[in-house]
């Protein structure tokens, strides 16, 4: 193990009361109970900077100082760690790459955007080994800058500004990335309790990458993306490009990204493995006080400079470690490898017959020439025909490689960053990506009320203008800013064809409120978003509160070619439990995908609890159903949801997978149906807590008052987030 799993048995037995250590919760003896703390993560009472706004003191830092600084960092080397070179380059980075190539497109989590490589697990993962190094080398630079500069910010810029250092034009960068204070909890990086551990149980068929676990994108626990070895440390280049390839496209990579971006990290840099690993010690979540936070000490041997163990390979890829240039290609093509295995076990390929003047130097002696090596992942490149066509070109036309790699970069960099309107600073590209969602600006000059008069007097259905603005906005996630109401994508493809989007009906509502909105000179996002609050306001008159639902306008309309469809096909939701739907059955239940689409669209426990009551009062479940409808006033927004499931005169039977009845307890009559997600109000103690709360008869104004709030906020989402 660790280190860090001494019994605390045998030792003096004072008693200090609290749960102090990680190993042990109050909720490990139910470990299928639901994890809602992961609804209220990253709560004001863990930020020494409450109050604070970074997006607006970020703008006031001196960026052309600290690009000097970062720079002149670069060749200030250390002798508590010295430079590969002279030149922290290599370092900084891997540094970066490995803070933001966590990200994966299939929830949007992940990523450089909250400077959670500071924090256990990725602090800790072998694939991180010695990168606290690099931000030790950092601190004088954060120390300087002080609050203005997020160490998520600074993390992520060391790299561009160290391929700057090395000759390369970069894209760009942009700042307003801001920090988290404790480990994400939300974030599932795999079952495995072995770091490192065979590939085999994240795939239904290991030979078969496509079948790997979602949405997880490292094939290997600890990893950040693939074995440098070769799958499970076996060498096979061609097996290897098949993970290779699964595995940047689950980054939202395509293949020539993937390969600039290999060619690109390892034109500079190299590789450590000139010791043993065991001579090693611990990460540094499980190191003593004494090394202050730094894992993988050697105190064996020298464990620096020319003998640091990191990944286990040893040597540079190309003649030029510190120079952005074409020499990964020109070795990589030009010459036959083979198979060796490093100082410290690691197979690697090494080069046949190599030419003298094409050996990078020792990394301190530069009298001494060595070998450069590739990985498995390097030999994929040549080896896989698509690849290899690829890297051909760029090895032909080095400007093509610069540009693709320098966009591909900034591509990884800022992914989980959101909207281009989310960027600070003024390295901002001007070009607009289709990756970053672009929508145009909407009008806010109309009028209003107008419109909304006449989406009243429409004929369409309350549940119907209420579903269709739910759909459209809960595409939404938190973790990497995509989706929201925001640009209407739900009329385009692949939004308006998905199931959970129930395609018939989509088209009638968008077929009333098009022509509404192209009159009042709206957009079609900012009516599909009114629709829902006119259902609001009737429902809440209905239970006998006069209130109005609180409307921001300025949504823009998307088009066709401003929606990468591949990459939207990944929003689409599997389960709705604010609509009690599922597209099929899952292993898992429908009470954590409830939680899971919670989470991402932002919301705590009493909020999801609130819309989730609200919502079966409006009589928006997917295809009219009645599961969960425990009311004789559907359309009115009332509590009665929460009044009837806290009712004791009730009974609850299972009566088919994910199916119940509620039946009275006297007479035995079967009042209403329900599935799981409804009844979790119930059983769960934290959300019965808080459905107690909506079930009282003092709070039903108060209810009406919540789900307006909590519902004007998820509609909201896509535009607080810019």
């Amino acid at each position: 193990m660790d280190g860090n799993d001494q019994a605390r048995a045998g030792g003096c037995p004072v008693i200090h009361g609290a749960n102090t250590a990680t190993g042990h919760t109050v909720m490990d003896w139910w470990p299928k109970s639901l994890n809602l703390d992961i609804l209220h993560q990253h709560d004001t009472k863990t930020n020494p900077l409450k109050g604070f706004n970074y997006r607006e003191e970020v703008k006031k830092l001196d960026y052309e100082a600290l690009r000097k600084d970062i720079t002149d960092l670069m060749t200030d080397s250390q002798d508590w760690w010295p430079a590969d070179y002279g030149h922290y380059g290599g370092l900084m980075i891997r540094m970066s790459w490995h803070a933001a190539g966590t990200y994966r497109l299939a929830d949007g989590r992940g990523g450089a955007g909250t400077g959670n490589l500071r924090f256990a697990p990725l602090n800790s993962w072998p694939d991180n080994a010695n990168l606290d190094k690099a931000r030790r080398l950092l601190w004088p630079i954060k120390k300087k800058y002080g609050n203005k500069l997020s160490w998520a910010d600074l993390l992520a810029l060391a790299g561009t500004i160290a391929y700057e250092s090395m000759g390369l034009k970069t894209f760009g960068f942009a700042f307003g990335r801001e920090d988290i204070w404790h480990p994400e909890k939300d974030i599932y990086w795999g079952s495995e309790r072995e770091w490192l551990a065979p590939s085999d149980n994240r795939y239904g068929n290991v030979e078969d990458p496509s079948t790997m676990e979602n949405p997880l994108a490292a094939v290997q626990m600890g990893l950040i993306y693939v074995n440098p070895e070769g799958v499970n440390g076996q060498p096979d280049p061609l097996k290897t490009a098949l993970q290779v390839r699964e595995t940047f496209a689950r980054m939202a990579m395509n293949d020539e990204e993937t390969v600039a971006l290999t060619a690109g990290g390892h034109t500079v840099g190299k590789t450590h493995g000139r010791g043993r690993a065991e001579n090693l010690g611990p990460a540094p979540e499980a190191a003593g006080p004494e090394e202050q936070g730094m894992g993988w000490m050697n105190h064996q041997t020298r464990g620096i400079g020319r003998d640091t163990v990191t990944s286990g390979l040893e040597g540079a890829w190309t003649t030029h470690p510190t120079k952005w240039d074409n020499g990964y290609f020109h070795l990589l093509l030009n010459y036959e490898w083979e198979l060796k295995k490093s100082p410290a076990g690691a197979w690697q390929w090494e080069p046949i017959d190599i030419k003298e003047e094409d050996k990078p130097v020792d990394p301190e002696d530069p009298s001494i020439r060595v070998n450069p090596i590739m990985t498995d992942a390097d030999m994929a490149m040549k080896m896989d025909p698509i690849y290899r066509e690829i890297s051909e070109r760029f090895y032909n036309n080095p400007a093509l490689l610069d540009d693709a790699f320098a966009r591909a970069w900034f591509k990884l960099t800022h992914r989980d960053l959101g909207p281009k309107e989310r960027y600070i600073g003024p390295w901002v590209p001007q070009e607009d990506l289709i990756w970053q969602d672009p929508v145009p600006a909407g009008a806010k000059g109309y009028d209003v009320a107008a419109l909304k008069a006449r989406i009243a007097d429409s004929g369409l259905t309350q549940a119907e203008m209420v579903a269709t603005a739910w759909d459209s906005a809960r595409t939404f996630r938190q973790s990497d800013y995509r989706g929201g109401a925001n640009g209407a994508r739900i009329r385009l493809a692949p939004q308006k064809d998905w199931e959970g989007n129930e395609p018939a009906r989509l088209q009638k509502v968008l077929s009333v409120l098009e022509p509404l909105a192209r009159d009042a000179g709206a957009s079609l996002a900012d009516a599909i978003v009114l629709a829902g609050n006119v259902g609001i306001e009737k429902a809440a008159k209905a239970a006998g509160f006069d209130l109005e639902v609180p409307f921001t306008p300025g949504r823009g309309d998307a088009t066709d070619d401003m929606t990468d469809a591949d990459s939207f096909a990944v929003l689409e939701p599997l389960a709705d439990g604010f609509r009690n739907w599922q597209k099929k059955d899952y292993v898992v239940t429908p009470e954590e995908m409830l939680l899971d689409r919670a989470q991402l669209m932002g919301l705590t426990a009493h909020q999801m609890t609130c819309l989730l009551g609200g919502m079966r009062m409006l009589g928006a479940n997917h295809g009219g159903t009645k599961h969960g409808v425990f009311t004789d006033r559907e359309g009115a927004l009332t509590t009665d949801f929460f009044v009837n499931l806290c009712d004791m005169g009730n009974r609850w039977e299972p009566k088919g997978k994910n199916l119940y009845e509620i039946v009275d307890r006297k007479t035995g009559q079967a009042k209403w149906t329900a599935t799981r997600v409804d009844l979790v109000f119930g059983s769960n103690s934290i959300l019965r807590a808080y459905a107690e709360v909506y079930a009282q008869d003092d709070n039903q104004e108060k209810f009406v008052r919540d789900f307006i709030a909590a519902w004007t906020q998820v509609m909201n989402a896509d535009l607080l987030a810019a």
